[in-house]
């Protein structure tokens, strides 16, 4: 998982309509009783939940619901702001076998680590009824090689391209989604080409294409079944074309002076949507909250969300159940309910968070949800329909979040202190080496 998703984790998410950032509360508690803080006392079952972010459970009262339909059932969630906070903690736990949570949250970026090293700790949730409606590549992604499933997913962050019209139309672009689309379909070196173009047109030399090359480079690996890592856990990344074009379309939109030189949620980025530094951004489904916030009232329909070239995904959330939980029956059936299509549905009509499952994908109120910040973009089809040309096969790694870290900071290095492309991937390799082997 990125640094500054780690860092930050903020996981907060479009609202159908306008959004406002949800406040988060910082914090990983656990019990200390040497086992999850759950359990059976007074014909009550006590649940407790380890979150992070804006899972969405708590924040749309689906808990609360759940208790209200459950009257014998008690949930005890707690939520921690930061993800890196809440899985230093969590790592420390599940070391010492005490302090976890019956149900704990796991993101994407950690699926791998904990699938592979931790599955023993983890109840087996393939046979749990009714859970058969998730996207296929969704559920690989906690998937062990002997097919044990870790969680259920929850939500998911297919990608799209988020723009601004304004700034489109001055530099002679095309400013309808479908037009826009249409410059780069099927094709990122095109995306590369509209900037290019933008570049040349515009009236204002001080606003950039797009943010940063490291989002393009993010965007064109996520689209792929296999990134750094093979299906035998051995590190590609150095011969594995996908990343030698992506490192190379990056470095061009570099080198070429079509970014603002602004890694996305790093100091200067948000400034940058306030003030109109950019005119375009790859956005998974969840950022659309934080650019409607950051970028303010004042930009409100000015921007808006075309299909990008190729379908891929960033971020994602699941649920696991501990294997000691002495409530892991009554957690199994809590996690089944929160992560069932009707209430993945609900918490994207609430939150946005776009749901992980097909059958939520195909609901009414995903399908024709539409923002009204975004120029009522019909983000439900844009990012659902995105969410159906990723691999059914994604491979992760155990140290995924932190190769892409190093090649973010790689890709800064020729924006921010003009290194060549060669000596910016030279010492994004050696760095890599030393952190993941």
């Amino acid at each position: 998982m990125d640094k500054f998703r780690t860092k930050l984790r903020t996981r907060v998410v479009a609202t159908v309509s306008a959004v406002s950032a949800l406040g988060l509360v910082v914090g990983c508690g656990g019990s200390s009783d040497g086992g999850t803080g759950g359990g059976k006392k007074d014909g009550k079952v006590t649940i407790t939940m380890g979150l992070f972010g804006v899972m969405g459970f708590k924040e749309t009262g689906l808990l609360d619901k759940y208790m209200k339909e459950n009257p014998n059932v008690v949930i005890k969630a707690d939520v921690a702001g930061d993800e890196q906070t809440y899985y230093t903690a969590l790592q420390t736990h599940l070391a010492a076998g005490s302090g976890l949570k019956d149900i704990q949250g796991i993101e994407i970026g950690r699926a791998k680590e904990l699938s592979d090293t931790q599955k023993d700790k983890f109840v087996d949730l393939a046979g749990v009824a009714g859970t058969d409606h998730f996207l296929p590549w969704k559920q690989s992604q906690v998937t062990t090689s002997d097919k044990k499933v870790i969680g259920l997913g929850t939500d998911i962050g297919p990608m799209a391209v988020c723009y601004r019209k304004d700034l489109f139309e001055q530099a002679g672009l095309p400013t309808d989604r479908d037009e826009v689309a249409k410059l780069w379909e099927g094709d990122w070196s095109k995306y590369v080409d509209a900037g290019k173009r933008f570049k040349a047109e515009s009236k204002d030399d001080k606003v950039a294409f797009m943010d940063s090359s490291s989002g393009l480079f993010n965007a064109m690996i996520y689209g792929n079944s296999q990134q750094f890592y093979d299906k035998k856990g051995e590190l590609i990344y150095a011969s594995n074309p996908v990343v030698k074009d992506a490192w190379k379309l990056a470095s061009e939109a570099a080198t070429s002076d079509l970014t603002a030189k602004l890694r996305q949620f790093q100091p200067g980025w948000d400034p940058g949507l306030a003030n109109s530094t950019f005119a375009s951004t790859v956005c998974p489904a969840w950022m659309l909250a934080h650019i409607s916030e950051k970028a303010g009232p004042k930009n409100k329909g000015k921007w808006d969300v075309a299909k990008a070239p190729k379908g891929a995904n960033w971020g994602g959330a699941f649920l696991g159940v501990m294997e000691k939980s002495p409530v892991k029956k009554e957690a199994q059936e809590l996690v089944a309910w929160l992560t069932a299509p009707e209430q993945q549905a609900y918490i994207f009509k609430k939150l946005g968070n776009l749901p992980s499952s097909q059958t939520a994908l195909e609901m009414p109120e995903v399908v024709n949800a539409k923002s009204d910040y975004f120029s009522g973009a019909p983000i439900g089809q844009i990012f659902g329909a995105a969410a159906q040309e990723i691999p059914d096969e994604q491979v992760l790694g155990r140290k995924d979040g932190t190769i892409k870290d190093i090649f973010s900071q790689g890709l800064t290095l020729i924006e921010a202190q003009n290194k060549s492309p060669k000596e910016a991937w030279d010492t994004s390799d050696k760095r890599i080496e030393k952190a993941a082997g």
